[in-house]
């Protein structure tokens, strides 16, 4: 997904995120709809990345935010944007695309770290109204 990689490339780089997102959509891998969201997500994550790291770091207690791999730490910011933000993804939809793309870019143990954090989110009593 375009948007861990903008996500990833801009953590360990420091790149401008929407130079990145830019560059990658240029190159014409993603049809029209699917650029338009990548570009809501990373713009609604750039605007609440705070927050986002915040709900993450209440969740993955065993682990410091600053200490989670960038991958991992990256598709829970998209997760936690969807869940929490984006409004139009169920929330099974944005944990089961989390745990896929933790499978693909991530460490053999990334899908269950990955699984535990949004499960615990998805069982706070902050959520359930919305769940």
């Amino acid at each position: 997904m375009v948007s861990v990689q903008v996500l990833y490339e801009t953590d360990r780089s420091r790149h401008d995120p929407i130079v990145v997102l830019e560059r990658r959509l240029s190159d014409g891998i993603l049809n029209l709809s699917s650029s338009d969201y990548s570009r809501l997500l990373i713009n609604g994550i750039l605007e609440n990345r705070e927050k986002i790291d915040k709900i993450v770091a209440e969740y993955a207690t065993a682990w410091p935010i600053n200490q989670i791999a960038a991958v991992d730490k990256n598709i829970l910011r998209i997760a936690v944007f969807e869940i929490i933000f984006g409004g139009d993804v169920p929330y099974k939809v944005a944990i089961n695309e989390a745990i896929e793309l933790s499978k693909i870019y991530g460490t053999d143990s990334s899908p269950a770290f990955v699984n535990g954090v949004l499960g615990s989110l998805m069982d706070s009593s902050t959520l359930v109204s919305k769940a």
